[in-house]
This record gives structure tokens, C-alpha cells and sequence, in this order.
């Protein structure tokens, strides 16, 4: 990076769930933003997700000057970009088409400006490889669903990314009052993703195998390890198992337990058999209940996790601090 900028203007290439997601944090945080998708229908879908959401980023809170007024559309993605200081991509997870999106958005966007794609198994050193002026500005930028409420995002950067404008990228998402997780090495799927797969993996096995249902295996993460996980996650759930002496116990005692043919990890082949099994299995947990409000009620259900969560983790972060 040559000068420090400052970051007013937000340009959002594809307006699909997630794109929509950044659009409102975006906007709650008092930024201006500028939406490119080439879709005629876009804007009007764009503005009423954007409205369905505003009650709940509102609970959370608003930043000075945070209004819907401060969405504008652009279709040509050039003039979309002319006044932008940060891009975030968001285009169907087809590399072909991220990279070509990503070499056009690098073409035409202000120099200092950081590109970052949502990607959420693209490396990024393939997302850059096409940009022609500046691939050392483009990185990943993870979120997760719903991006207005979820924290975390995972920033990653390739073989041509200069960290300077990782840390500029961490210290904006930051202000945003998100949690941004530098990834130290590019990898597939990042950190979340591949940990959840493992589990979705060994999720298809139990219902394929007449195990357990799609219910029955939600409601073990539920009311078992997904209570602790929301605290803790993985390891210190299990260093507490230890008792006093941690996990150098729970490994002494369960380490050989590593080692038994618990987890298939491989996913099974998705049948059409099985593929109905967890489509009808899905649609009998949520029968009679529309999608909108079981998002009302997962919105609802995460301003209050955060708020508990908040309570019993203060100033809770990604360097390890208790």
C-alpha cells in the first residue's frame, strides 16, 4: 500500500443472501454503499431483505449516521466501482466466473482499494491470479450467515497479497464490531467451513446408515456439544473435560481413543435414496412453519446468545485472552 485511506465509500458485487447480509451490516455501520449485481430484480430484493433485517441489527445497534437512504444501485459494475475504498465480492461460488469478476473489479476499482471475496472455499491465490494492476490488494473475507448478525469472518490472504492490506481489512471488519480471524495459511474451505463439513459428513452417514434422523442429529449438537461449542469450541470444551490437569489428562486418558474407526470422514455417495431422506427429514422438523420466521427466530435467538455470550466471555477475541 502507498497511502493510508480512509474507508467511506463500500462498493457490493452480487446481491444474493450473503451480499444482501454484508449490504445491512454495512449499512448499520454508517457506511455508504454502492450495490452492482446484474439482475433486474436485485434492488427490489436487495431492499426489502435489507428492510426484513434492519429490526434486528437495530437491537443490536446503529452506528451515527447508519440509514437504508444510503444504498445506491449501480448495474454497470465500472461505474460502480469509480468512488469505491473497499469491494466486496460476493458472485456465485464458480471459480471461473469469481475469477473473472475479481480481474474486472481489479481493472477498474481505485488502486488503494482492498478487493475481498466471500468466497467460502476459493483460495485466494486463484481469485488474484487474472488481476493485472493490483493483485496484491485482493484477499478473502469469509462471513457467515446471517453476515448481518454472525461475527466471525475469516481473512485470508494469497501468494500475492501484500498483509498490509490484511491488517487494514482486519482493523475495518473490526469496526464493524465482527471478529475477524486472519487464517495463517491458505487452505481449502479455511478454518469454520472444513470443521463444519466434517460434521456434515458425519452427519449424512448416521441418517444414511437408518442411524438417527435429521431431527435426532440436531438435536445431539443442540442440546449436547453445540451449548458448550458456543462458549468454548473444540479444544477448550475438552481441556475442561480434563478436570484440573486439562488436557494433558483428557489425552492421556482418551488419546488412544483417537485411534478407533469412530468418524468415516469420506461423505457418502448422495443417493437419490439418501438425498431423500435428508430433504423429507429437513421439511418434517420445519413443517407448517414458513423460512421467514424461522429466520425471525434464529435472528432473535443470536442477538441474545451474543448478549449471554458477551456476559460470560467479556471482551472475548481471537488472541486467546480470557
Amino acid at each position: 500500500m502507498t497511502k493510508e485511506t480512509t474507508i467511506k465509500h463500500i462498493t457490493v458485487v452480487g446481491t444474493g443472501v450473503i451480499g444482501n447480509g454484508w449490504i445491512t451490516r454495512f449499512l448499520a455501520n454508517g457506511f455508504h454503499v454502492t450495490a452492482s449485481d446484474p439482475d433486474p430484480n436485485a434492488e427490489a430484493r436487495t431492499r426489502e431483505a435489507v428492510n426484513h433485517a434492519w429490526p434486528y441489527i437495530e437491537k443490536m445497534g446503529l452506528a451515527e449516521g447508519a440509514s437504508q437512504n444510503n444504498l445506491f444501485f449501480e448495474k454497470d459494475l465500472e461505474k460502480a466501482l469509480a468512488q469505491a475504498d473497499f469491494i466486496q465480492e460476493n458472485v456465485p461460488e464458480r471459480e471461473e466466473l469469481k475469477r473473472s469478476v475479481i480481474a474486472t473489479i481489479d481493472k477498474f476499482a481505485p488502486k488503494e482499494a482492498i478487493i475481498a471475496s466471500s468466497t467460502s472455499g476459493i483460495l485466494p491465490s486463484t481469485l488474484q491470479a487474472d488481476c493485472q494492476n493490483s493483485p496484491e490488494r485482493v484477499i478473502v473475507a469469509h462471513p457467515f450467515n446471517p453476515v448481518y448478525l454472525m461475527p466471525l469472518v475469516e481473512l485470508v490472504g494469497g501468494d500475492k497479497t501484500d498483509k498490509a492490506y490484511i491488517e487494514k481489512a482486519r482493523d475495518f471488519y473490526d469496526k464493524l464490531k465482527m471478529k475477524p480471524l486472519v487464517v495463517r495459511q491458505e487452505i481449502e474451505g479455511h478454518i469454520a467451513d472444513r470443521l463444519m463439513e466434517a460434521i456434515w459428513r458425519e452427519s449424512l452417514h448416521i441418517v444414511n446408515d437408518g442411524v438417527a434422523t435429521t431431527e435426532e442429529v440436531d438435536a445431539s449438537i443442540i442440546y449436547g456439544p453445540g451449548l458448550r461449542w458456543a462458549l468454548m469450541g473444540p479444544f477448550m470444551t475438552l481441556h475442561m473435560g480434563g478436570g484440573k490437569q486439562g488436557m494433558r489428562h483428557l489425552l492421556e486418558q482418551f488419546g488412544p481413543a483417537l485411534k478407533l474407526p469412530w468418524t468415516k470422514l469420506v461423505a457418502p455417495e448422495l443417493t437419490d435414496e439418501l438425498a431423500e431422506k435428508v430433504i423429507t427429514g429437513t421439511e418434517e422438523q420445519t413443517a407448517g412453519v414458513e423460512m421467514e420466521k424461522l429466520e425471525e427466530r434464529r435472528d432473535e435467538f443470536l442477538i441474545e446468545l451474543q448478549q449471554l455470550l458477551e456476559k460470560y466471555w467479556p471482551g472475548a477475541n481471537l488472541t486467546g485472552r480470557l
